[in-house]
């Protein structure tokens, strides 16, 4: 290669030189130049060889494509020489093929083409092949992995778990050795000159103090930077799988508890459940306390041909049908088990201690009750309080000999019914006054029918016997026709002749007191929660709602939470018959109550409960039950003779309970044997309280209590007794003439008997033929063989002899037609209701039953 220069114009001629090549066979060689931009050329040299195409298999074809291959050539053009950089180069441009002839593509090689891409095919689905068993395999191989980690992870929990175990008792070990090192010291003997300095005599002897041995303490871990951050979540530990969170120990259980049972399919075992179920309950919450899905309780309803929704309400035995049906037990509540554990709490025998006993005093008006307990209460109280200072609060108690006595004020009757209506038995003992001079009279009478049906003992108390007509053994005489017997006519009623004005024999009424007490045996438990019964209430003024109460068990104290009938409030002061604030108010104490919310009704019961919060519930429910029934008494009268025998007729009782007042003893007497000619075997009146007199308030009590209905002969009722009648929805019936009395008792009686069943006979037909008929069943084609037969009679099928089937008619033709009955001899078509068992030669016998009324 030579270089010549010329004069200014310096030109660069290049001489190519003859390269040293190795020329491959079957290859031709020829020269292309190239243009490229700011007019740069290079030759580049394209060689052209023959290549074959052959699928495995196939003879060697000797024809082969042309391929050219393009190798550049370095070249000099005119303008200066560039130096390329060692880069990608760009895309090339279009090759100018001067000279070449691209001959046409023989047969031959069409079909080594053709063979080609046929073989691609064959390799592309192959490859396929491979990549999808090589997905498979990694797949496996993942899954493999997956499991050996969650192995290592469990291992490597169940090794920090036994590391910890170790690690707390080793730390136990220290404190224990550290704890025992100072006595180990102090018994060690200090003969070592190192622990312990020389000794001396005198006052400058040193104190020897014992050695502590150091207790090597672990040095503490310098944080560094991987360990600050350890527990962060960064993307390198994401994508990891070193440092990846370990899982807990149930968390593994319960993942591969799920992966035997996906494995194997195994159902999971049902749990079976006790399910709480109240008055009322939608589908979703009976599903939720079953642990099942509303879906498949919703599928059950669909099942039982009932389209419901999961909040559709149901309630309690549809509720309890369908949990038996799911498997479940079933525990009913009721919206009234708010109240359970309130009242009649059970006391161990060994905590009871005796009590005083709560004596009520009763008898005729104007007979000296009110003057025997001033006499009994001034007697008993110091001369200081006698001047009138003293607070009456309608109970009191007195002492007697040591013992106490508590007495309970109540004006007639009312306080003492109405704590029997509310079930609260508040007294122990009842006292019957009875004057000396008038006798038994109307409402000594009532006194004792109430006393007796209370159950309690009576004492019978002979006042005025100081007057000059007082006929004290006419007053026992008379007690005998009304079944109190007193002890000097050989009963066991206790008698004692007073004087309340004189004060004559009040301790021997004491004594008789304290006696029955004895008999009664009459204990309480003080150390627990308060219960008693609402003696007096009334709305103070100054003080808010006042409740006179008498506790029965339990001791009551000042902060207490107390509910009494639809009214609660925290206790904020006791005070006694005294007037005086006490601390706290043990059994059969009677006491003021100050801070209820409300005034509570007389008889109602308290209690005294935990908290706020369950008085509030117990309060709202028993307001809302009041007006619930406040309601229900305005839409009907509730103590209608016509609804009692209809109440007494579905509860199944055989009484019927009356409270009957007339003008004269003898009318009543009359009244009663006719009413006891009443009674059979299965119906009897029951009469709870006859009396001569008008019709008072205490009968209305009585008859709401015992659920009685009021009769008056020639009497009636006062103002006071209609409008508590006409509130508590009782009826009061009156009457002139006995024979219209008896006859109302008399239908009464008959409706509580149950009506007769009774059979007539209609007809005979026999059966001819059977005939089967598409989307009708089976028809009998009979003939009336006596009487005749009707369409909704009863019938019998009977084959020789023998009833086989009992029912109704479900259709009765003749001929084509649908008709009420067929006469005698004629042939009609029957067929039974959901019965098809019929055969020819079979009887058929039609009756009609009736319920007949019966009659006393």
């Amino acid at each position: 290669m030579s270089d010549t220069k010329s004069g200014d114009d310096k030109t660069l001629s290049v001489t190519p030189k003859k390269t040293l090549t190795l020329k491959r066979p079957g290859m031709e060689q020829s020269t292309v130049r190239q243009n490229f931009s700011h007019g740069r050329t290079k030759a580049v040299v394209v060689e052209t060889k023959k290549r074959k195409f052959s699928l495995p298999g196939d003879k060697p074809e000797p024809a082969a494509a042309p391929v050219s291959v393009f190798t550049p050539k370095p070249t000099v053009a005119a303008a200066p020489v560039v130096q390329e950089a060692p880069k990608a180069p760009p895309p090339p441009p279009p090759v100018e093929r001067s000279g070449m002839v691209l001959n046409e593509l023989s047969r031959g090689e069409m079909e080594a083409r053709r063979r080609a891409l046929e073989g691609s095919k064959v390799r592309e689905v192959e490859d396929r092949q491979r990549a999808q068993e090589e997905a498979k395999r990694r797949a496996e191989d993942e899954e493999r992995r997956k499991r050996e980690r969650e192995e290592s992870a469990r291992r490597q929990a169940e090794e920090e778990a036994r590391l910890q175990t170790e690690a707390e008792s080793r730390r136990r070990a220290e404190e224990e050795a550290r704890r025992r090192a100072p006595l180990a010291a102090e018994l060690a003997t200090v003969d070592d000159d190192e622990d312990v300095k020389p000794k001396r005599t005198g006052a400058g002897a040193p104190v020897r103090r014992p050695v502590t041995p150091e207790v090597a303490r672990p040095a503490k871990p310098t944080k560094g930077e991987e360990d600050r951050r350890r527990g962060k979540l960064t993307l390198n530990t994401a994508l990891s799988d070193e440092d990846a969170r370990a899982r807990s120990l149930s968390s593994m259980r319960r993942r591969q508890e799920k992966f035997k049972r996906a494995m194997h399919n195994e159902p999971r075992e049902k749990v079976m459940r006790e399910v709480i179920l109240p008055e009322t309950i939608t589908i979703q919450e009976l599903a939720q306390r079953m642990s099942e899905r509303a879906v498949d309780v919703v599928k059950f309803f669909m099942k039982q041909g009932q389209i419901m929704k999961p909040g559709d309400v149901i309630d309690a035995d549809t509720a309890e049908l369908v949990a038996t049906e799911f498997g479940h037990t079933v525990r009913r509540v009721a919206e009234s088990d708010i109240e359970e554990g309130l009242f009649n709490i059970a006391d161990n025998a060994e905590d009871l201690v005796s009590r005083p006993p709560v004596v009520t005093i009763m008898g005729h008006v104007d007979h000296g009750k009110t003057s025997l307990l001033d006499a009994i209460r001034s007697a008993n109280v110091v001369s200081g309080e006698a001047g009138g200072i003293t607070q009456h609060i309608g109970a009191y108690q007195v002492e007697k000999n040591g013992q106490k006595i508590t007495f309970i004020d109540t004006p007639g009757h009312a306080a003492f019914t109405a704590m029997r209506a509310r079930g609260a038995q508040a007294t122990d003992i009842a006292v019957l006054v009875v004057a000396a001079d008038d006798s038994v009279m109307p409402q000594t009478i009532e006194s004792i029918s109430h006393a007796k049906a209370a159950g309690v003992p009576i004492i019978v108390a002979i006042n005025k016997i100081d007057k000059h007509d007082a006929d004290p053994q006419k007053v026992r005489s008379e007690l005998l026709r009304h079944e109190v017997f007193v002890e000097s006519m050989g009963g066991e009623v206790l008698d004692v002749e007073v004087s309340a004005t004189k004060g004559t024999n009040l301790d021997k009424l004491l004594e008789a007191i304290l006696l029955q007490a004895e008999i009664l045996d009459l204990k309480a438990n003080p150390d627990r929660t308060a219960e008693g019964v609402v003696i007096e209430a009334q709305l103070d003024k100054g003080r808010g709602p006042v409740a006179t109460v008498l506790v029965q068990t339990g001791t009551l104290m000042p902060g207490d939470i107390l509910v009494a009938g639809n009214e609660w409030g925290r206790v904020r002061a006791l005070v006694n018959d005294r007037g005086e604030h006490v601390k706290e108010a043990p059994p059969a104490m009677p006491v003021e109550v100050l801070g209820l919310q409300g005034t509570p009704q007389a008889g109602d019961r308290f209690a005294v409960v935990n908290n706020e919060a369950r008085a509030r519930e117990i309060t709202e429910y028993r307001q809302r039950l009041a007006r619930e029934k406040a309601v229900a008494k305005h839409a009907g009268q509730r103590g209608s003779l016509e609804q009692m025998m209809s109440q007494l007729q579905t509860s199944g009782l055989k009484e019927f309970p009356l409270v009957i007042k007339g003008d004269v003893q003898g009318s009543i007497e009359a009244i009663n044997a006719a009413l006891d000619k009443l009674g059979t075997d299965e119906v009897r009146a029951r009469i709870v309280h006859a009396g001569a007199g008008a019709i008072t308030e205490s009968d209305v009590s009585l008859a709401e209590t015992s659920g009685a209905a009021i009769i008056g002969f020639n009497v009636r009722a006062n103002v006071q007794a209609r409008a508590a009648a006409a509130a508590a929805g009782i009826e009061i019936r009156y009457y002139s003439i006995i024979y219209n009395l008896v006859d109302d008792v008399k239908a009464a009686l008959s409706g509580l008997l149950s009506p007769e069943r009774r059979e007539t006979f209609i007809g005979n037909a026999e059966i001819l033929e059977i005939f089967d008929i598409t989307k009708v069943g089976k028809i009998a084609g009979c003939r009336v063989t006596e009487g005749k037969v009707e369409r909704g009679a009863g019938v019998r099928l009977i084959r020789d002899n023998v009833v086989i089937h009992e029912g109704t008619l479900k259709t009765l033709k003749r001929f084509k037609d649908e008709v009420s009955e067929v006469p005698g001899g004629q042939e009609c078509g029957m067929a039974f209701q959901n019965y098809e068992d019929m055969r020819v030669g079979d009887v058929i016998e039609c009756f009609r039953v009736e319920m007949v009324t019966r009659t006393l």
